[in-house]
């Protein structure tokens, strides 16, 4: 069995450099009936925990640290009895929100499989220094967290955030992937590969 994708809207707020602003952010969870891995933690932990649904959580991937994805990761890994993972680059990012470390590293090429699918971790700094991204070949999907949306890349106006960096992460990493790749990020609607590759280019 081919494991599938559910996906549900959490509402909240973002803060940083002294600034708040209200956002939607997409919950994602990868899985099977038995087991899953959950992307972030935004804004509603009851809304994580209803997608899950009782299945086993393997892990928690940290897209990115910013507060709107991390805040509550803390409260979710407790009701679900799974790690929590970021890349080490966003330590920095991540302090501003939690003391308390992840339990463990992401690194770029990592695989992790999941309900019999495999997802790849595509580190993709720019938003912030330790965006990943993760590919998942099978599914023909990408998720990629604030680094790639539809309309373009993520912001980088803020703090720890490179303008060129994520051109680059997007250019060299994400565009590699094939053209009808789905999009899945952190806010807003799908896209593919092909159609911001058109946009960018």
């Amino acid at each position: 069995m081919t494991a599938r994708i559910d996906h549900a809207v959490t509402s909240g707020t973002f803060t940083l450099d002294g600034e708040t602003f209200d956002v939607d952010n997409n919950v994602w969870v990868i899985g099977d009936d038995s087991e899953c891995i959950v992307f972030d933690a935004p804004h509603d932990v009851d809304a994580v925990e209803q997608l899950v649904g009782g299945r086993t959580v393997t892990h928690i991937f940290c897209t990115h640290a910013h507060d709107d994805h991390i805040r509550h990761v803390f409260e979710l890994a407790e009701r679900v009895s799974a790690p929590i993972l970021l890349h080490a680059d966003d330590a920095p990012v991540w302090r501003l929100t939690h003391e308390r470390q992840p339990d463990a590293e992401l690194h770029d090429g990592d695989e992790f499989t999941v309900g019999g699918t495999t997802l790849r971790v595509i580190h993709t700094p720019g938003h912030s220094p330790g965006s990943c991204s993760f590919y998942v070949e099978e599914l023909g999907v990408v998720f990629t967290g604030d680094t790639l949306f539809e309309g373009g890349p993520g912001a980088t106006g803020r703090s720890f955030s490179s303008k060129e960096t994520i051109l680059e992460s997007i250019r060299e990493k994400l565009f590699a992937l094939p053209a009808e790749t789905v999009v899945k990020a952190g806010h807003g609607p799908d896209t593919t590969i092909g159609a911001e590759q058109v946009r960018l280019e």
